[in-house]
């Protein structure tokens, strides 16, 4: 069974950057899209960035250009490079698949940004 495990989270400062890594249980190699979403307390969860076979991306208006997403297929892990943090990006992040058909969640990796 597809599990992933979110792990990077904390505390940083506004404009600070932080690198988050989701790690799967087993191979994404054949999922054609990997995703990092967010929630925030009270609010639905959002894609924020996606990783697709090939190399081509997605990234959200509120992100794009600050979000990295990368997928290492070698090593079942799929990494969200965040820069030029803001208090909004606080929220819980998480991964799971992109394609429609999502697998259970994790419990994904608190990021605050609070001076």
């Amino acid at each position: 069974q597809l599990q992933f495990v979110e792990s990077g989270g904390g505390l940083v400062q506004p404009g600070g950057s932080l690198r988050l890594s989701c790690a799967a249980s087993r191979s994404i190699f054949s999922i054609v899209a990997m995703g990092w979403y967010r929630q925030v307390p009270g609010k639905q969860r959002e894609l924020v960035a996606t990783a697709y076979i090939g190399a081509s991306t997605y990234y959200a208006d509120s992100v794009k250009g600050r979000f990295t997403i990368s997928r290492d297929n070698a090593n079942n892990t799929v990494n969200l490079q965040m820069n030029s943090l803001k208090p909004e990006d606080t929220a819980v992040y998480y991964c799971n698949t992109a394609t429609g058909t999502l697998v259970a969640w994790g419990q994904g990796t608190l990021v605050t940004v609070s001076s």
